[in-house]
């Protein structure tokens, strides 16, 4: 073989080796290109609805999620924004964690109603949502909660053992959460199923929209109807609203029974203080652990049925699995073995200067 038809070879092989080369590594770079535009397997989206009618999303749900997602795969993060009120705000946080490759979301939807079309795109990309506490319209994964309508049977008895003896001849006013949201109407029928029959009369029955501005405005509306001996106790849907309404009567003179829910550190100051009656604890940490526990086994590609344990159906779909949980009415009685017991609050969270005496009272020390 001559020199030049040698080196002729030469170069071919070499030729061929680098373009074999070359294919390689543009295909592992393809790959790698692939998966990120697949999205990010680390990462789990959190969206909470409001941060104005209840503390408890800040101040619970979202740390008990990350601590417990941390805990399950400490290489996950959660990627986390609030609506503030803002189902169109919402809209567009949830747009941005599909842009961003999430593959698992955790929805506690402003207006579950909407989310429709959402949680429909969501699926069409093989992103998963989870519906946290309130179930959320369209194809979701996995559904965790509390069961709603028995919490609305208990505010109901609640409210009831409040007004004692009284009962069968009293007069109440209902101020129920937002009517776009599927939970409220469940608290709602809840109550009524208990009330009902039970007291002289629902008198007057509005949406406070989970607004306490919203919630005194009725309050007071129902006031100039009815007068201030026109009603003898008010249902309120939660602690938020509670607090509002507890302020225009008392600037009205007027001492009845009032009820919320959420078990907010202000609720149970009231309670202690004697302004409200009750609110229904619903211990956030199993609730949010419970929805960090699916989130990350939907993340690694595992059967959430064994967690979820039930089934529902929402306004678009059925066989949703579902884990639901309990809650407990509190008391001035109840304090001790609830949300102290639980370690929500300390007796000095509660027992500040303002509170003391009725501290002193209540037996909290």
């Amino acid at each position: 073989m001559n020199a030049v038809l040698r080196r002729a070879l030469v170069c071919s092989a070499t030729l061929v080796l680098t373009l074999s080369a070359t294919a390689a590594c543009g295909k592992a770079g393809g790959d790698k290109k692939d998966s990120a535009a697949g999205g990010d397997s680390t990462s789990i989206g959190l969206l909470l609805p409001e941060n104005a009618s209840s503390s408890r999303y800040e101040s619970f749900d979202k740390p008990f999620i990350e601590a417990k997602v941390k805990a399950l795969c400490a290489s996950c993060t959660v990627l986390y924004n609030n609506a503030e009120g803002s189902a169109a705000k919402q809209k567009q946080q949830f747009d941005t964690l599909l842009a961003q490759g999430v593959k698992v979301i955790v929805l506690d939807a402003y207006d579950a109603a909407s989310t429709r079309d959402w949680v429909k795109e969501a699926a069409a990309k093989n992103v998963k949502v989870i519906a946290y506490d309130r179930l959320a319209t369209g194809p979701v994964s996995a559904y965790v909660s509390f069961d709603n309508e028995k919490v609305g049977e208990l505010q109901g008895r609640a409210l009831l053992d409040a007004l004692g003896p009284q009962a069968a001849d009293a007069d109440i006013v209902m101020i129920n959460g937002d009517e776009a949201d599927p939970n409220a109407a469940q608290f709602k029928t809840g109550a009524h199923k208990i009330l009902d029959g039970k007291v002289k009369k629902v008198v007057y029955e509005q949406s406070g929209q989970w607004n306490p501005t919203v919630a005194a405005q009725k309050i007071s509306a129902a006031l100039t109807q009815y007068g201030k001996n026109g009603f003898q106790a008010v249902y309120s849907a939660n602690d938020g609203m509670a607090g509002a309404i507890i302020t225009q009567l008392k600037g009205a003179g007027v001492k009845i029974p009032v009820g919320g829910q959420d078990a907010g550190l202000d609720a149970i100051q009231r309670i202690v203080s004697g302004d409200q009656a009750y609110t229904i604890y619903k211990a956030y940490r199993p609730l949010a652990e419970s929805a960090a526990e699916l989130a990350v086994d939907l993340l690694q590609g595992k059967d959430v049925k064994p967690v979820a344990g039930a089934s529902v159906d929402s306004a678009t779909d059925t066989n949703i699995p579902a884990k639901l949980l309990d809650a407990k009415v509190v008391t001035r009685n109840d304090i001790t073995t609830t949300v102290i017991a639980d370690g929500l609050y300390k007796t000095s969270d509660i027992c500040t200067p303002d509170y003391a005496a009725a501290c002193a009272a209540a037996g909290l020390k």
